[in-house]
């Protein structure tokens, strides 16, 4: 029996938003095809937030268990190895690959920590995974542990969205129609990443913020920043923008100075690629500002699942709508690897949380208060 302490959440009759409590787990022993692990990073996710608040699932109802310990990035140190196991030994470094479940082509279907059914996240001291589920970080590395921590969800996640994007948007437009195309982004670290990622092929990049800190890190990141204060009232709502004169009127000046920008930014042709992983405040936005072939992509819903968008407009402007989860096992891989050899990872000297602080790290993030993309905490700080 495996005895460690966790931060779980618990089962609950009615739909209050869930808390973090400290408690004691026993795992059962690792069968042949399994790895121990202490978790020595992670990072925290926005479905770990989207957990706490039960929206838009109430995993521990989900599940059919009583309690979940979430976490579903960041590194690990092996302590055992299974009998069937060759390539692993204890004390190697790896990077959570957080595969809970996958189809029979190896698309995710379930995130481990999140809604695969006993898993046990990063949250604990201790857990339990498959082989296919860790990614060795070659040694030496160019990277620290810390850089390493924030690749499982957000790099992994950018690395297959955009491999499925850049095919769409060259299916129509080649490199000769558009040699340096424009790709914007709204939303967090996956954004970041991604357009980091098109950066490096050559396209001209944008990412919108809200904040001082953060249009800085996107800066540093040689992203063109968009200051997201220019356009304050740039969040979509149906029925009020219908009921509310004075509402439409600040939204509308809004969404004028915002599709100002973008023509501005990126000339009549506009954007050809937009990532938004927010959702609905700016699917409207988002949309008249992508230029004709362009492509919408999304990884995320943060602000909302449900989108509207008139057929009629897509089909005539030949526009692509690309919708990815998680990535593929395979993909995970040549994104490690792909990591291990270049300078594509999230940047040194983000702030990390003690493990006691967990509690205080969800607080802030779900309620948007960090300004970090790559909020990171500590598990078993005497391993690392």
């Amino acid at each position: 029996m495996i005895r460690t302490e966790a931060w779980v959440i618990r089962l609950r009759d009615d739909a209050a938003p869930a808390e973090l409590t400290l408690e004691e787990l026993e795992l059962a022993d690792a069968e042949a095809d399994e790895v121990v692990v202490a978790p020595l990073y992670g990072c925290w996710e926005g479905n770990m937030s989207h957990a706490l608040r039960r929206r838009p699932v109430d995993v521990c109802r989900l599940r059919l268990e009583p309690r979940v310990v979430l976490g579903n990035a960041g590194v690990v140190r092996v302590v055992a190895v299974g009998a069937a196991i060759r390539d692993l030994r204890e004390g190697d470094a790896c990077v959570l690959m957080p595969m809970g479940a996958a189809d029979p082509h190896g698309f995710l279907t379930r995130v481990f920590g999140y809604d695969a059914r006993g898993s046990v996240g990063m949250l604990a001291k201790r857990t339990k995974l498959k082989r296919e589920q860790l990614f060795r970080i070659p040694q030496p590395s160019r990277h620290t542990l810390e850089q390493w921590a924030g690749v499982s969800i957000r790099y992994l996640t950018a690395y297959d969205n955009w491999k499925v994007t850049n095919a769409c948007y060259r299916a129509q437009m080649t490199e000769r129609d558009d040699p340096s195309p424009w790709a914007w982004g709204w939303g967090g670290g996956v954004s970041l990443a991604e357009l980091s990622l098109a950066q490096r092929a050559g396209w001209n990049v944008a990412m919108v913020a809200s904040t001082d800190a953060r249009l800085a890190q996107i800066e540093a990141a040689n992203i063109k920043p968009v200051d997201r204060r220019t356009f304050p009232d740039l969040s979509f709502e149906a029925a009020r923008f219908e009921s509310d004169a004075d509402y439409r009127r600040r939204y509308m000046q809004s969404e004028a100075t915002f599709l100002r920008c973008v023509r501005e930014l990126s000339g009549e042709r506009r954007v050809a690629v937009f990532i938004d992983n927010v959702g609905g405040p700016v699917h409207r936005a988002t949309l008249r500002a992508l230029g004709r072939q362009g492509v919408v992509t999304s990884s995320g819903w943060d602000q909302g699942g449900t989108l509207t968008s008139n057929r009629i407009e897509a089909c005539m402007n030949r526009h692509i709508h690309v919708h990815t989860h998680g990535m593929r096992q395979s993909v995970g891989v040549e994104a490690c690897e792909f990591i291990a050899d270049s300078d594509w990872i999230p940047p040194p000297g983000q702030p990390v949380w003690a493990f006691a602080d967990i509690p205080d790290l969800a607080r802030r993030f779900t309620a948007g208060s960090l300004d970090t993309y790559f909020p990171l905490f500590e598990v078993n700080a005497d391993l690392i």
